[in-house]
């Protein structure tokens, strides 16, 4: 693997981390009444966002070389492809809990510092058992691997919120009231303090990108062990997911054959990472960069060649019932439209 190191001061951690936390800032003020968001707004919240992925890795350029920068570049493509993924399965969460349009940005928000909260832990986790104990590179790369053949086979596997133990449990410990009470996570109900049907939503977000998390971080890890790398190329991706979901919700349908693209990238990815032990050693960066660039280009490309003349809004019917008795969600137009 990439064993590509470099000293990061403290400071610089800390200063990264204010850029992030000051941009989700920046976010929530930004969408702080809770409106329905439209394909040009998330447009350009979505151009910000990469913008400040790709000019992190011109920072990396001037401050530690081209290694350090294509290395970056490198994991921030391979999980802002692999987030397209996160989003077809937040539409289908949103779509079985009807969850009001206006609200969803707000349960993506909280979802998104869940989900690098998530990734942090994974990545120093996993970084120091690649460091330690030289073995787990075959583990982690047959997982990815494994990952990789299961995308591919199981492109019309449901996914069904209501039977993840994570959801299910907190249905069990936390009271909860299957309605919607405005964008509330929490209200009380004849003195009592209830959780709402919007709050099960964002578990059950947070319960699927935990899994989106260990193949993610598992991925870049294969590119390189630097934990500083593997974060901002983490970090910076998750950044732009909220906007990038009411970008491609009403495109999803279109996207036919992304699934195959993304199996391949994992199972490279997984090739890449046992190779890194053997003999073979880690495969040159350039090559890595041109595999995931070619890769996302063909599958996109191919999706939207096959695809050409169909409806690509995948939003469920306005009347559709919401679960557990829950008041339906308004009839508002699809956040991509």
């Amino acid at each position: 693997m990439n064993g590509l190191s470099f000293t990061v001061p403290l400071w610089v951690w800390a200063a990264v981390t204010l850029v992030i936390a000051v941009m989700l800032a920046v976010d929530l003020i930004a969408h702080r009444d809770n409106h329905v968001i439209g394909f040009k707004e998330a447009a350009v919240w979505s151009a910000v966002w990469i913008a400040i992925g790709l000019a992190f890795g011109l920072v990396l350029l001037l401050w530690q070389g081209g290694e350090a920068s294509s290395t970056y570049y490198a994991g921030y493509l391979i999980e802002k492809a692999l987030s397209i993924d996160n989003v077809f399965v937040f539409a289908l969460v949103f779509s079985f809990f009807a969850v009001p349009d206006a609200y969803q940005h707000k349960v993506l928000f909280w979802g998104v510092i869940g989900a690098l909260a998530f990734r942090l832990v994974f990545i120093f986790v996993g970084a120091e058992l690649l460091q330690l104990f030289f073995w787990t590179a075959y583990l982690f790369g047959a997982f990815l691997i494994w990952t990789g053949y299961k995308m591919a086979v199981s492109k019309d596997a449901e996914v069904h919120p209501e039977r993840n133990p994570v959801v299910r449990l907190v249905k069990k410990i936390v009271p909860t009231d299957t309605r919607y009470h405005g964008g509330l996570f929490f209200t009380k109900i004849s003195g009592r303090r209830v959780a709402t049907l919007l709050f099960v939503a964002l578990v059950a977000i947070e319960a699927t990108d935990l899994i989106f998390a260990v193949d993610s971080v598992a991925a870049v890890l294969a590119i390189t062990t630097n934990t500083f790398i593997v974060w901002t190329a983490n970090a910076f991706a998750v950044l732009g997911l909220r906007s990038l979901y009411f970008c491609l919700a009403g495109l999803l349908r279109r996207f036919t054959y992304l699934h195959y693209g993304l199996a391949v990238l994992l199972a490279f990815a997984g090739v890449k990472l046992i190779l890194s032990e053997t003999p073979v050693g880690k495969l040159p960066i350039p090559l890595t960069l041109g595999v995931i660039v070619v890769t996302i280009t063909v599958s996109i490309g191919w999706s939207l060649i096959a695809t050409r003349g169909q409806d690509g809004d995948a939003a469920p019917p306005a009347d559709s019932p919401a679960p557990d008795g829950a008041e339906p969600a308004p009839a508002t137009r699809h956040p991509a439209n």
